[in-house]
């Protein structure tokens, strides 16, 4: 339980969270790689957890967010969803948005 009280912090200290393998600057998947170009391309900062360096996340984190896969992106403590539809969001310009309207927020 421990490590779910954990992630609960992540999300809730973190306005943009990506939970995704590698870091930022050496994603350790094309996923990975794919949703950090999405989210540096809408010029916002953002925190991220490597999962590959806390097995603990990895295993929880999928069963917490009934999201099987990674990367997951949480904006203001909701999940947006993984790679996939982080790149729609951003194609069709609405990640932008989110984000920055999460930024007005905070």
């Amino acid at each position: 339980m421990h490590i779910v009280k954990n992630i609960k912090k992540q999300i809730q200290e973190n306005p943009i969270l990506l939970y995704m393998k590698g870091t930022p600057d050496k994603p350790s998947c094309g996923y990975s790689a794919r949703a950090v170009e999405a989210l540096s391309l809408c010029d916002v900062k953002f925190a991220y957890v490597n999962i590959l360096e806390n097995e603990e996340i990895r295993t929880a984190l999928p069963k917490y967010a009934n999201w099987p896969t990674f990367p997951q992106l949480w904006v203001q403590g909701e999940l947006i969803g993984g790679c996939d539809i982080i790149v729609k969001l951003f194609e069709s310009g609405d990640l932008k948005k989110i984000l920055q309207q999460c930024i007005k927020v905070k």
